[in-house]
């Protein structure tokens, strides 16, 4: 038996997921990416976003430009009445705007304070500036200067201005009904037609809840598995077809058929993006989703939406994790299985390096990392017979990696993130959070059958003890995003808004019930006004709008800008083209920062595969980037396999006087080893306790490395002038001697 309809679910509080009605057997962890209509769910401090309806935020609204042409029968008005005094005008109208019965009457036609301000600065400029008006609204401002009319027949001409630079209220209607998201289950008509078996499979890491899932999903006649991640995709694919179920691979960048004639299989896996919620190609009814206990009732209640029932399986964890009593505090502890978890790159580099001055190996993992260097990595820790006992990783290794862990070590809980203002901030990671990541410790398939979960400074395991003893959030509400289809309505009344206008504009329209909220859309914005300047149809536009990339890194942004501005010449992006854009071939990376352009080209060349699947014409080297990519992920992977000599390398580079663009490495500011200075272990490693306020500093955000110089400058300047002065006040003492 297979499945018509699949939910796929992110239960873990402060991320965001979304529930996406599509043709999938198995569901598991997942973030959806804003390509078409969806929910999405996040922990219950955002449900005050949760709003039936909203008033509408007018400061969206941008004013339209009236030209200041002569109109046609403009001459009429003058020679029906007489020339308009300009001076008397300006009474006229300044009488208009402070009338109370005006403003009352026009916040009845939409206008707020602040649009009717707007209009009236505009109207006012329109009609002082112009040489000749309509002769309608001539005559009856000459009727008013004279006496013979009254002030508030002014009022249509306002409201007809007003409609012509603010276009969208003479619309607003149609505009709150294409925004509105209320009731989202009866947009999949199709859906409701059938009774669909709802299986939620609920429970921590490592509790077999995906297994169990899986098992069903290779069981059915056919069946799509949807996951968050290429790498969860390219582990299911590869395990049905060990397991003699042919099953196809779809993500944003790779599509494989194993049928050699390309023939679909009757098994998808794929990235939860990719699942189409529109093709009826199966016809069963049953649904299989994964997460955690705490996105049950809200499952529970949006079913109860659609008319059907959730059956749950509940699942412990298959081995145990305890939380040690003791810190690690130093590196010389570290044991075999270790993993030492950061949430910064820079902690990844100095830590790495400290343990490589002790004569170890180390595997490194970090979210930026190629797919085939992560598993590389992975593979090499997870070696028995490989040297390499340690691994050293973000919280990437929270999903998508099989590893063979002993103890997990927080070496910080503290984890930086950006707030709606894109504001950086340092937030205690959550009880979701911390499970996740504490879970990956003594896994059923690893060699090590009991985990166990530390932090490395003594200080903060207390406060771990403290998160992993607190409840996991309830999941409480869905977001929903808008459709490249309602964003075409939108501008289909609004042909001069800019796509970031559309879309603000939408979100302060949209009415949502009580389960749901509009999603956060400042990615989709950031690359909207991006490419707002170059002339691209608003569909295209709008697809390069949700195309994955990391904003954070300029390389990539320049890229996607030139990938745009190629495309709006209708010049097909070729694989030379890319070529000498990303200046290939490249040589292996030297330093640090050669290993970061690396990833960042990395980058590129996905978000070329990204659009060649939906602008087959227009990027149609696919094969060949696809190829430069496998070569690039391999001369990654030298690259961090010799991590520890690209950190010196760049401490070398540091430490150079000629170098004026780099500064140290952060390193490793624990407690343990504050105390331990003059230690034998710390005579091994001098520089362990070196610039440590300067490295928080750094890490935190609080100081650029630009401003770190400057310090260092500075204070060197001013120890050789009190070193000078001291020498003068020195020798002035001996000469009164």
């Amino acid at each position: 038996m297979s499945v018509h309809r699949c939910v796929y679910l992110l239960s873990r509080s402060h991320i965001r997921y979304r529930v996406c009605a599509s043709t999938a057997a198995v569901a598991n962890n997942t973030t959806l990416h804003p390509t078409r209509r969806t929910f999405e769910n996040v922990s219950s401090r955002h449900s005050s976003s949760n709003s039936f309806s909203r008033p509408l935020d007018t400061s969206l609204f941008v004013p339209l430009t009236v030209k200041s042409d002569e109109v046609a029968d403009g001459v009429v008005g003058e020679e029906l009445t007489q020339p308009l005094d300009k001076s008397e005008l300006l009474k006229v109208l300044n009488r208009f705007y402070k009338r109370k019965e005006m403003q009352k009457l026009a916040a009845d036609q939409g206008l707020d304070a602040r649009l009717f301000h707007q209009v009236f600065v505009s109207f006012r400029k329109y009609v002082l500036e112009m040489n000749s008006l309509n002769a309608d609204l001539h005559i009856i401002l000459s009727d008013i200067c004279c006496g013979a009319g009254h002030i508030d027949d002014i009022f249509p001409y306002f409201m007809r201005h007003a409609k012509q630079i603010f276009p969208m209220l003479d619309c607003i209607d149609d505009l709150r009904k294409i925004s509105d998201l209320r009731v989202p289950a009866n947009w999949y008509p199709e859906a409701r037609a059938i009774q669909r078996k709802i299986v939620f499979h609920a429970g921590p890491t490592n509790s077999g809840k995906t297994y169990h899932a899986i098992q069903r999903f290779l069981a059915a006649k056919s069946g799509v598995y949807c996951g968050p991640l290429k790498l969860l995709a390219h582990e299911i694919y590869e395990k049905s077809n060990d397991a003699g179920v042919p099953c196809d691979l779809v993500t944003g960048e790779e599509r494989i058929f194993v049928n050699p004639e390309g023939r679909p299989s009757g098994h998808i896996a794929s990235t939860i993006e990719m699942c189409s919620v529109t093709t009826p190609c199966l016809c069963v009814e049953e649904i299989h989703v994964c997460g955690e206990a705490a996105a049950v009732d809200f499952v529970t209640e949006l079913m109860y939406t659609t008319g059907e029932e959730v059956e749950v399986h509940n699942y412990k964890r298959l081995t145990p994790f305890s939380v040690s009593n003791h810190a690690v505090e130093l590196l010389d502890n570290l044991k075999p299985g270790d993993c030492i978890v950061c949430f910064s790159k820079n902690d990844i580099y100095s830590i790495s390096r400290q343990i490589e001055v002790r004569g170890l190996e180390c595997a490194v993992i970090y979210g930026s990392l190629p797919p085939g260097t992560k598993l590389a990595q992975a593979k090499k820790f997870n070696d028995p017979d490989d040297p390499c006992k340690i691994l050293v990783a973000t919280d990437a290794i929270g999903m998508g990696l099989n590893l063979s862990i002993r103890r997990i070590i927080f070496n910080s809980l503290v984890k930086p993130s950006v707030n709606e203002k894109g504001e950086r901030e340092l937030d205690t990671i959550s009880t979701s959070q911390a499970l996740q990541i504490a879970g990956r410790a003594g896994r059923f398939s690893s060699v090590f059958k009991e985990g166990e979960v530390t932090t490395m400074q003594r200080d903060d395991l207390p406060v771990l003890k403290e998160i992993l003893g607190k409840p996991v959030d309830p999941i409480e509400t869905a977001g929903l995003h808008p459709t490249a289809e309602q964003i075409e309505m939108f501008a289909y009344h609004l042909p001069q808004a800019t796509l970031s206008n559309l879309i603000d504009i939408f979100v302060s329209l949209a009415q949502v019930d009580g389960l749901y909220f509009v999603c956060n859309i400042d990615d989709f914005k950031f690359l909207a006004d991006m490419i707002q300047h170059i002339p691209l149809n608003l569909r295209s536009r709008y697809v390069f709008c949700t195309a994955p990339i990391n904003k954070k890194q300029a390389f990539v942004c320049t890229s996607f800008l030139k990938f745009a501005r190629q495309f709006s010449r209708d010049e097909p992006l070729t694989f030379n083209w890319v070529c000498r854009h990303v200046n290939w071939p490249l040589a292996p990376p030297k330093n640090l920062k050669d290993l970061v352009h690396l990833e960042a080209v990395h980058d590129v060349l996905d978000l070329y595969l990204w659009l060649s699947y939906r602008f087959m014409d227009m990027f149609p080297d696919a094969n060949l980037v696809r190829d430069i990519q496998k070569e690039l992920d391999g001369i990654i992977q030298v690259g961090v396999h010799n991590i520890t000599r690209l950190i010196r390398a760049t401490e070398d580079q540091s430490a150079s006087p000629a170098t004026t663009t780099s500064v140290r490495l952060p390193v490793l500011d624990t407690p343990s080893l504050r105390r331990g200075r003059g230690s034998k272990n710390q005579r091994k490693e001098p520089r362990a306790t070196d610039s440590s306020l300067s490295s928080r500093l750094l890490r935190d955000g609080l100081l650029t490395k630009e401003l770190l110089q400057q310090l260092q400058r500075e204070w060197v300047r001013e120890q050789s002038q009190n070193g000078d002065d001291s020498n003068s006040a020195n020798k002035g003492k001996r000469k009164k001697k």
